[in-house]
């Protein structure tokens, strides 16, 4: 696979969300519509709902992905939920261990005034992370 990942950052540039940057560049491989995964993870932007409260919302949208290639979808007996969380474990692992935390105020040093990765390197972070967890490139 060709990697996508300034893709991933041109999208931030035009106005996506650090979300929205990272879903909407791999939605073609999950099957999923440009269009809808921008609506469904708009509120994953600046760690939820932009409060900065929640996870990054680059490594979040990097999770619906593996969500979205790992799902059975099967809806009379879920039966899938154990092998995606150990996808999205082990793009949750590599993040941290990269960049010491998940949590976007973190990373963003709101706290202690020491921000320890940029929106865009979280985009890019969770974009190469996309490719070797999921697609294995």
């Amino acid at each position: 696979m060709d990697t996508r990942v300034e893709t991933t950052l041109e999208k931030r540039k035009k106005g996506y969300n650090c979300a929205q940057s990272v879903a909407c560049t791999y939605c073609d491989m999950v099957g999923v519509d440009e269009k809808l995964m921008f609506q469904m993870t708009e509120t994953l932007g600046a760690g939820m709902a932009g409060t900065m409260e929640g996870h990054c919302g680059a490594v979040a949208a990097a999770c619906v992905l593996a969500s979205m290639k790992q799902s059975t979808g099967n809806l009379d007996a879920p039966d899938s939920v154990k092998a995606t969380y150990k996808l999205s474990s082990q793009i949750l692992e590599k993040f941290t261990e990269k960049n010491q935390s998940v949590i976007c105020k973190e990373l963003k040093g709101v706290q202690t005034g020491k921000a320890l990765r940029s929106c865009p390197g979280c985009i890019q972070d969770a974009a190469e992370l996309v490719e070797e967890v999921l697609f294995e490139g």
